[in-house]
């Protein structure tokens, strides 16, 4: 699609939902400012953008490229075979595309589908941005934050690990997930007024150590006398439905999150950059299992910010078992009192509005916007 006779941004990042949704939150705001700028987001053929962005009906392009595969196997050995011939391909399809649109501002939300329109941008001169979800910053941020117009953290953490200024905005997120309604929830879900709430997830595709684990530890949390809302990710769900009972609620998956929080007391989790940065918004506690295999153990790093401030307890998947769990669950949802302080120190760390900030303040870098 050519769009030269409207100024227009690029958004480049995805491969997963933790740079995918921080990119379509960003354009957004962006059409909400200035409703004459189109948006042209780019991502990989091989990242859930492949089925996001047409379901959404959002202007896009899809590179060749994926990321180098560090784990040793036939497989990956393959796939960094093909790894030079795919970045060649992509780059010659940023430069038709480029030379097409002709872009006033690139934005990288990470994931590698954003290093080589961020490299092409740099070439022709065109302002970047770039916008870093996790504590520990990935590697397309830290090869291009010295050439970045700006560069937005959402973890204070993450300022070391760059060489130039940042500034610090949080991960611009879904401003309705704080808006889910309790009520709601509790009719949904089928739960008791009456009860407290746990609810466990791993991320849109479920995390089986996650649902293994609570399967362990079940008959336990059964005796607290709360009642559990249970994502276990489609792939998992058949393993585990059967846990489904009246204080029991197990699903594949959750389509209203807001409803989910909003209906909570204590959630489980993995610590992913965007997870961490919704629990703050909506000031929910939580216990973690950071991703120990996620680059540069970033979701590790992203736990120990929260808890840190006392908003999260992390537990290692390594080295914590059932027991462990069930402890940390009864010392934090049976205490009012730890609940409202880590509620509270969770909503201390929240960044409201941080998708219109982001968005205002990349804009101001644009010429003749």
């Amino acid at each position: 699609m050519t769009l030269n006779k409207d100024k227009c941004v690029v958004i480049a990042g995805g491969g997963t939902g933790g740079h995918l949704f921080p990119a379509i939150a960003l354009g957004e705001e962006i059409t909400k400012i200035k409703t004459n700028l189109k948006i042209h987001y780019i991502g990989s053929i091989y990242g859930i953008e492949k089925n996001v962005l047409p379901k959404r009906n959002l202007t896009h392009t899809l590179l060749p490229i994926t990321g180098l595969q560090r784990n040793l196997s036939f497989t990956s050995a393959y796939k960094n075979f093909l790894l030079p011939f795919r970045i060649i391909k992509s780059k010659n399809e940023i430069k038709k595309l480029f030379q097409s649109i002709n872009p006033g501002l690139i934005i990288g939300t990470g994931g590698y589908a954003s290093a080589i329109p961020l490299s092409e941008g740099v070439k022709r001169s065109i302002p970047i941005v770039i916008q870093e979800q996790n504590a520990f910053p990935g590697i397309t941020t830290r090869m291009f934050s010295s050439k970045a117009a700006k560069t937005f953290i959402a973890f204070k953490e993450a300022q070391k690990f760059i060489n130039s200024k940042c500034i610090l905005r949080g991960n611009p997120i879904r401003e309705s997930i704080n808006n889910g309604s309790r009520e709601d929830g509790l009719k949904s879900f089928d739960l008791n007024t009456e009860k407290l709430t746990l609810l466990i997830f791993g991320g849109s595709q479920g995390s089986y150590f996650i649902n293994s684990i609570v399967k362990m530890a079940i008959n336990e949390l059964i005796k607290l006398n709360i009642q559990i809302i249970w994502q276990t990710g489609p792939l998992h769900y058949n393993d585990f439905s059967n846990y489904e009972c009246e204080t029991i609620k197990v699903v594949p998956f959750i389509e209203n999150m807001a409803d989910a929080y909003a209906v909570s007391d204590l959630v489980i989790a993995r610590s992913g950059a965007i997870t961490c940065s919704e629990l703050t918004y909506c000031g929910k506690p939580s216990i973690l299992f950071p991703f120990k295999a996620a680059a540069g153990d970033h979701q590790s790093k992203n736990a120990m910010a929260l808890s840190r401030k006392g908003a999260a307890l992390v537990l290692d998947e390594k080295k914590n078992n059932k027991n462990d769990l069930i402890d940390a669950i009864s010392n934090i949802i049976l205490s009012n009192e730890t609940l409202k302080k880590m509620k509270s120190s969770s909503l201390s760390m929240s960044s409201p509005n941080s998708a219109y900030k982001i968005a205002e303040e990349a804009l101001s870098v644009m010429q003749n916007v």
